[in-house]
């Protein structure tokens, strides 16, 4: 199993930047497919970004390409999520989670192949 940690998370302007990490422990992460979702108060859990194992392909949801960029640092074994440019509905709570790495980068946005999930950080930005 592998346990994954998020962190970063906190109150910007609109505007401004936040970098998210998910530390993972248990396993290495790299070994693994990495996504990241949020939720926001009364709606359900959406897609944000994800990479591949090897960060060789990555998947973005419309509303945050040009804004929010993956990379991972596989000797800390974590990946992080920097997001510029921040607007207030960008407000909620970011999870990080895990998929094995065979899934096309097609799935990445479906919540069901993640087996593994942190606990959330807060995100968030005032107008």
């Amino acid at each position: 199993q592998v346990q994954l940690v998020e962190s970063g998370g906190g109150l910007a302007q609109a505007g401004g930047s936040l970098r998210l990490s998910c530390a993972a422990s248990g396993r290495t992460l790299s070994t693994y497919a990495v996504g990241w979702f949020r939720q926001a108060p009364g709606k359900e859990r959406e897609f944000v970004a994800a990479f591949t194992d090897t960060g060789s392909s990555t998947s973005y949801a419309d509303f945050v390409k040009g804004r929010f960029t993956l990379s991972r640092d596989n000797a800390k074994n974590t990946v992080f999520l920097q997001m510029n440019s921040l607007k207030p509905e960008d407000t909620a709570v970011y999870y990080c989670a895990a998929a094995a790495p065979y899934y096309s980068v097609s799935y990445y946005s479906v919540i069901d192949i993640y087996d593994y999930w942190g606990q959330g950080t807060q995100v968030t930005v005032s107008s």
